[in-house]
């Protein structure tokens, strides 16, 4: 076998350091780029409605238009947020968003509507339909709960499989992404509910959120909800963070 000369074995290292400082790069950049515009919109416009605060998500529903979210994905973030903090408050954000567009479009103002759901064809069993989404957002197997709020109300778990997991996560306006910043943002909003928080910002690092973003997220709670929920949302990012 002939053997490679100097020349060509310097080329292969400077081309292998070169492929090594692009990727690095690249994965540096990913690690800190922040939240966009649409991201912080999505979890001021969760955060209001969870706390029912119509003046404040009122501005904020108009600045989520002016970064270009659509009114679609505004409503299914709206809608997913009921899941979390109930239909008062989620149609109380419809009915305001209702008013933010008439007035926009009084002024002129024709916003983007966007793509509505598809429709979803899966016929497969909702609730296993249910446990491959959590499959997907864990990275864990989910059967039927032998211990826990899961087995002491096993109606719970069905819902929460079939309706949450399968109905809403499986529609596509919002990416799981910005699904798990809804959630997150209404469960900071809330409060009370650290295991649940706990659980789901673990989610948001599984679908591709960083820390940094995640730590942005805590600074838009302290910003918008108050002091007091962001230092509760800190502590237990903080635990997730060390133990990731």
């Amino acid at each position: 076998m002939k053997l490679l000369g100097k020349k060509s074995v310097l080329t292969m290292l400077m081309a292998a350091a070169a492929m090594f400082s692009t990727v690095n790069a690249q994965q540096k950049s990913r690690i800190e780029e922040p939240l966009t515009p649409k991201q912080e919109s999505i979890i001021v416009i969760a955060s209001y409605t969870a706390q029912g605060d119509l003046e404040n998500l009122h501005q904020a529903l108009g600045s989520g238009l002016d970064n270009a979210l659509t009114v679609n994905q505004i409503k299914e973030a709206i809608v997913h947020a009921y899941a979390y903090c109930g239909f008062p408050r989620s149609i109380r954000g419809l009915q305001t968003l209702m008013e933010v567009l008439d007035e926009r479009k009084a002024r002129g103002i024709n916003d983007e509507w966007g793509p509505e759901a598809s429709p979803i064809s899966d016929e497969r069993d909702k609730y296993e339909r249910g446990a491959e989404t959590l499959y997907e957002l864990t990275g864990k197997k989910w059967g039927k709960p032998e211990s826990g709020y899961g087995a002491f109300s096993p109606e719970m778990d069905r819902f929460l499989k079939e309706h949450l997991f399968a109905d809403i996560f499986e529609r596509d306006v919002l990416s799981y992404a910005e699904r798990e910043l809804v959630t997150v943002s209404v469960l900071s909003s809330i409060g009370g509910v650290e295991p649940m928080l706990r659980s789901h910002l673990n989610i948001c690092l599984n679908v591709g959120l960083t820390p940094k973003q995640l730590q942005q997220f805590a600074g838009v709670i302290k910003r918008t909800i108050g002091k007091k929920e962001a230092k509760a949302v800190q502590t237990v990012l903080d635990e997730v963070l060390e133990d990731n």
